[in-house]
């Protein structure tokens, strides 16, 4: 049995392919696009960060229809259209999904930030004119594309350089009014004040220590405030190595993304790793302490675009093994991170050389 993987493959290879040699020295770039296809498949914490992508895209091009592809569990989020910006749920492992789109392909701009692979899905759209940051490896993955540009040679947040794909000024600063928050099922929340403590992460190379996150929530409560344990779906045993008791109430593995959208927006601040939900805090204006060991401060701060929200990051500069150059494949002089899973690094030395005291400090910074 051929699998919906593959059913998908041959499906938009042979749809590109149609469309690339049909169009064959008759592309051209367009300059006044109605019609704007966002192609990925990216993380919540990426997919957040196309924001500012967005939100150019709509101040450039007043009318367009903007389309964006996405991970099928994030759509959701984008049920208001903020930026008035449709969410097409997207699964590369899933034919149905690109089965679906299609009988809506013909878009006269493509925007593929990230994995140039969904390049060809753009193709595969009939996407016009394709444009992609450049580099990409294999590099077969940027064949499809028309305009290829080159990262950066300063540093930047990534949101800032996505932003950069498309021609004009930056985008106005992030106005939380334009992204209204999504229909959610109704859940039990907690009495306010409160402050949610997001412990979990996509790798144990940036967990903070129990004991750590016991000592802040103690002295969070202290202040007044009733303290949250938050996580993902099978992290409800990091909160239970944190609070063994149970002391405070926690979440973890009990909210979807739209709920736990409604759970941060009413939070009074909201401590977490270097994770999507740090994005979601932007995202929902909340004051947002985020802590970063392998990653990257800049890469994942807040940048032009994100410049006047609440948010604070607790990092130690210049790790000595935060020393990786690699962003999405591609190498940049000035990136240094960590992409090293656990096989390659026993113990994550730089999450734990974040102490307490840090952390609180940046708390007390925040206005809330």
């Amino acid at each position: 049995m051929i699998s919906s993987r593959a059913q998908m493959r041959a499906a938009v290879i042979g749809r590109a392919l149609l469309h690339l040699i049909s169009t064959y020295g008759r592309r051209k770039r367009p300059s006044n696009p109605q019609r704007i296809l966002v192609a990925h498949h990216l993380l919540l914490g990426d997919t957040l960060m196309l924001t500012p992508l967005l939100a150019k895209l709509r101040h450039q091009f007043p009318d367009a229809e903007i389309i964006m592809t996405t991970p099928k569990a994030i759509a959701p989020l984008y049920d208001k259209h903020p930026y008035g910006v449709t969410a097409w749920p997207f699964d590369p492992r899933d034919a149905a999904t690109a089965q679906a789109m299609f009988p809506y392909s013909g878009f006269d701009l493509a925007i593929v930030p990230g994995d140039n692979r969904h390049s060809w899905f753009a193709a595969a759209l009939n996407a016009r004119w394709i444009i992609a940051h450049a580099k990409d490896k294999p590099t077969y993955k940027n064949r499809p594309v028309d305009e290829l540009i080159e990262y950066p040679s300063t540093p930047a947040a990534w949101g800032d350089m996505v932003a950069a794909l498309v021609d004009g000024p930056p985008p106005p600063p992030y106005d939380v009014s334009q992204w209204p928050a999504p229909n959610c099922i109704p859940f039990t929340r907690p009495q306010k004040p409160y402050a949610v403590l997001h412990v979990g992460a996509s790798t144990p190379l940036k967990l903070w220590e129990p004991q750590k996150w016991q000592a802040l929530a103690t002295q969070l409560s202290k202040r007044g405030l009733q303290v949250i344990w938050s996580g993902g779906k099978n992290e409800g045993k990091i909160v239970k190595a944190i609070d063994p008791t149970g002391e405070y109430k926690s979440y973890a593995g009990a909210l979807d993304l739209s709920q736990l959208w409604q759970l941060i927006a009413g939070a009074k601040l909201l401590v977490c790793p270097d994770t999507g939900v740090a994005h979601l805090g932007r995202i929902t204006n909340t004051p947002t302490v985020t802590l970063f060991g392998p990653g990257s401060a800049l890469i994942c701060g807040s940048g032009e675009f994100w410049r006047h929200s609440p948010y604070r990051a607790v990092t130690i500069e210049n790790f000595p093994c935060r020393d990786q150059k690699i962003l999405f494949r591609r190498e940049i002089d000035w990136v240094k991170r960590c992409g090293r899973s656990t096989r390659e690094c026993a113990s994550p030395r730089c999450m734990q050389a974040i102490t307490v005291e840090q952390v609180f400090e940046a708390v007390e910074q925040m206005a809330f």
